[in-house]
């Protein structure tokens, strides 16, 4: 049995991937968190923070793979004065102390969920991109993250560690907070929306297919020390992600034909740029390496997922 320990486990991704992989019998599952809350039903290890001097010995006794999810994230408003200084000793300095300990401690593969952001912020028409593209982060998280990576995979130099890399999209799913979430409340209060003519195509992946390529790679051998795109397979323009989200909701669609060209102006004399471009751009990426090398597809289709988002929010009263 594989003893698998996941950080981040009372986080959005890590709670979803604790879940899956206790119901699967080839493994065996821990979890740590930074404060004294409990992830029901594993073994639970305290870990406060992700820096350099943090110890994970107790956490990485008898463990096989690490899945790392734990991370300084992204937030729209960073009151951090040198925000990539901070982004660094969390998501570079402290990844790395961990990465060496857990070499240290005989771990033979680690999991690092990094981001798209790593890659860049949009794509051009019929232009996606690839896992294996020149790097070309602009923001201090996605900065963050390309520097981890690289010194991940050149730890695989020095140790036998094994490292895999998977750079997710937008994360959707079930719990789902942020942006999505407010989308999902506007949508079902019957909120207009001037978001009607938007032509644009972005990559999404809801949470049961980011899981299911995460615990694939726990084992096969073909991942060592190779990076991964992920997504649903489907592209939606805004426009038809709001549309199908409100279909899940059982409510209209009240989406006013306003074009790109003008949101984005307003936007921009409103100071909102880069809310602008995740809305009317593009972020498309390609998943064949990921499809090829590893035998694998998303099982959960869009509307499926989509479905499961809007019924945890409804069962929730959100």
């Amino acid at each position: 049995m594989t003893r698998v320990l996941v950080t981040g486990g009372s986080g959005f991704v890590g709670s979803a991937l604790i879940d899956k992989i206790s119901r699967d019998e080839r493994f065996e599952v821990c979890t740590s968190v930074r404060d004294e809350k409990k992830v029901p039903g594993v073994r639970t290890h305290r870990v406060p923070d992700l820096s350099v001097g943090t110890s994970w010995s107790d956490a990485l006794n008898g463990v096989d793979v690490v899945i790392h999810t734990a991370a300084r994230v992204h937030v729209m408003r960073d009151a951090s004065s040198e925000p990539l200084i901070e982004f660094r000793k969390v998501n570079v300095e402290g990844t790395l102390n961990f990465a060496h300990q857990a070499a240290a401690s005989g771990v033979r593969r680690f999991i690092f969920l990094s981001s798209i952001k790593v890659n860049g912020e949009c794509t051009g028409p019929g232009q996606p991109f690839n896992a294996d593209d020149k790097p070309r982060p602009l923001d201090p998280y996605g900065i963050s993250k390309m520097e981890a990576e690289k010194a991940l995979l050149a730890l695989t130099e020095r140790e036998p560690m094994e490292v895999v890399i998977i750079r997710p999209v937008l994360i959707y799913g079930p719990g789902v907070k942020a942006n999505f979430l407010n989308m999902m409340r506007w949508l079902n209060k019957g909120v207009p929306l001037p978001l009607g003519a938007i032509h644009n195509a972005r990559s999404l992946v809801g949470i049961e297919n980011l899981t299911d390529l995460i615990v694939t790679c726990i084992n096969h051998p073909a991942a060592a020390n190779q990076v991964f795109l992920v997504s649903d397979g489907e592209d939606l323009s805004t426009t038809q992600l709001l549309t199908r989200i409100s279909h899940a909701l059982q409510k209209p669609s009240r989406l006013i034909p306003v074009p790109s060209w003008l949101l984005d102006s307003v936007a921009r004399i409103a100071g909102k740029s880069d809310f602008s471009r995740r809305l009317c751009g593009s972020l498309q990426v390609d998943i064949s390496k990921t499809r090829q090398l590893l035998n694998w597809s998303p099982e959960t289709s869009v509307d499926q997922g989509l479905a499961n988002t809007v019924s945890y929010f409804l069962k929730q009263g959100k």
